[in-house]
Order: C-alpha cells, then structure tokens, then sequence
C-alpha cells in the first residue's frame, strides 16, 4: 500500500493531482483504519499512468472516466476511445480553421492600420481602428458558422 507522495513519486503525477483524481473517483484508496489516511494498491500507478497518457492524448477526465467504466464492466473501451478522438480531431481541424481565419483578420488589420494616425474618441466613436474593420469580421464571423 502507498500514500499519496508515493503513488505520486512512482507514476510522476503531483499530490495534488492524486487527490483531485480521488475526489473525482478515477482513484479508489483504502482507508487505514488507525490513522484514516488513504492507502493506495500498487496497481492504481497503472490508472494513474492511464490517465496521464489519456490526457496527454486530449481527453478530459470525464471521458477518461468513461473509458475506465467501460474497462471495470468487462467491456472494451476502445469504441469509445476511437470515437472521441475522431470528434476531437475533427473540433481541432474546425477551432485551427477559426483561428487561421482569426489570424489573417488581425494581420490585415494591422497592415490597415499602419498609415492611420490615432485618433480620439467623439461622439459614437470609441476607436476608429477597430470601427474601420467591423463589418468584414461580422461578414468574416458569418461565412465561418
């Protein structure tokens, strides 16, 4: 049996992380019954190392706990495990299309903004720079939806 610095020290997590992933069940300690610290089995530095390397891979620990529940009911998660990096990489190719398109908006802008002096806010007014390039964003923020 290990404390949390131990099974820690062993899998190359933090303390903290020990003890988060217990609350959230990912971990399932025993309690020594004279002093009522949690004991660690030598195999949840396995799970711990799981979840490192799932995380590493992008999954949240929700999914990862998922996956656990569908390993401990004696079914393969690898279905799932599949699945959820398919839509994640899917979410990724669309959020780096965002910020490409993100991008090129900021570097026109600026090339824009290059031979405009400063000016001061009046009337409606509150920065000329960004008022000039609202309508492509909005036109820009359209075509991306």
């Amino acid at each position: 049996m290990m404390t949390v610095a131990e099974l820690a020290r062993q899998s190359g997590a933090t303390a903290d992380a020990v003890r988060y992933y217990t609350r959230m069940g990912l971990l399932n300690p025993e309690r020594n019954p004279h002093n009522g610290y949690r004991q660690y089995h030598p195999d949840e530095v396995k799970w711990l190392r799981f979840i490192r390397q799932a995380k590493a891979l992008g999954y949240t620990l929700h999914e990862i706990q998922e996956i656990m529940q569908d390993r401990n009911a004696g079914q393969s998660p690898c279905p799932r495990v599949r699945e959820i990096l398919q839509r994640r990489i899917a979410e990724n190719r669309k959020q780096l299309k965002e910020l490409l398109a993100l991008q090129e908006r900021m570097e026109k802008a600026l090339l824009e903004w290059a031979d405009m002096p400063d000016g001061m806010p009046c009337g409606d007014s509150v920065c000329h720079l960004i008022e000039s390039v609202v309508s492509e964003a909005k036109t820009d923020e359209n075509n991306i939806a």
